[in-house]
């Protein structure tokens, strides 16, 4: 507006030039005088269509990550701040990595407790080599593993990662949208025509227990999960805590095996 007053002082002739206006000089105030209106009508309208966009997102941060009632279904103010410049794409990315690491974390908490007490029976090896006793740690059974059982599982989670991201992008019947493009967070794509050969399973309800449900029942399926999986991941890193940490977590001291060994960039972790 301010500038819109400048271009009036500087361009219109000063009033003692003149006593009676000419129709050229009434045409050039026109002119400025509807271009000022033009320029306050979107100065106006600016701030409230940023203040539109900012509270959608809001709502969409708070429907993606708000659904615990012990956050009162809103989104914690640390990651509202992570996730305030990630747009509606980037909000829907870090969703699907929410549901997906705490499944992972899930399996490796059961996991953890299981392989602390049982193993499989059989041999490990044609030679007859057995699998890593109980009396170690879980992380000292891994590191015990040789280097091809390691390159076995690195292999097969790789396939399943790449195959979730690209599967929506293949032109069969079972394709669906990817989760960044109006798909839903955390549905794992199903193994169907494009796999070369058949595949009885699916990763996902291979049973089809979930397939007939109601739409409320999934969406209620789906926050015991991300809140389970939530509550996974915090107990895996109180084992891995306690190992590394005697007394650290006073609840699992004397239950968990201490591990001196390094977690994540020690020799025994490498796949190489």
């Amino acid at each position: 507006l301010t500038s819109g007053l400048f271009l009036i002082l500087h361009l219109a002739p000063p009033i003692w030039s003149y006593n009676t206006p000419t129709h050229q000089t009434t045409t050039k105030m026109m002119k400025i005088v509807a271009a000022l209106c033009i320029l306050a009508s979107a100065s106006a309208f600016a701030p409230a269509q940023s203040s539109q966009k900012s509270v959608a997102l809001n709502a969409l941060i708070d429907e993606s990550f708000g659904i615990s009632v012990e956050t009162g279904s809103k989104c914690p103010p640390l990651g509202r701040e992570i996730l305030k410049d990630a747009g509606p794409e980037g909000i829907k990315w870090f969703q699907n990595a929410e549901i997906k690491h705490g499944r992972v974390a899930m399996f490796a908490f059961v996991g953890y407790c299981v392989q602390s007490n049982v193993h499989w029976p059989w041999p490990r090896k044609l030679d007859g080599s057995p699998f890593p006793s109980t009396d170690l740690s879980p992380p000292e059974q891994w590191a015990a593993l040789p280097i091809e059982s390691k390159h076995q599982i690195l292999t097969l989670i790789g396939f399943l990662e790449v195959y979730s991201e690209l599967a929506s992008s293949l032109s069969t019947e079972e394709g669906q949208a990817h989760y960044m493009k109006g798909g839903k967070p955390g549905a794992f794509p199903a193994f169907g025509s494009a796999i070369p050969h058949p595949v009885p399973f699916n990763l996902f309800d291979p049973f089809g227990f979930s397939k007939n449900k109601s739409e409320e029942a999934k969406a209620s399926g789906l926050v015991k999960e991300i809140n389970n999986g939530r509550l996974a991941m915090l107990g895996l890193f109180g084992f891995l805590t306690e190992q590394t940490i005697p007394g650290s977590v006073p609840l699992l001291t004397g239950i968990v095996k201490p591990y001196e060994g390094a977690l994540i960039a020690g020799k025994e972790f490498t796949f190489f």
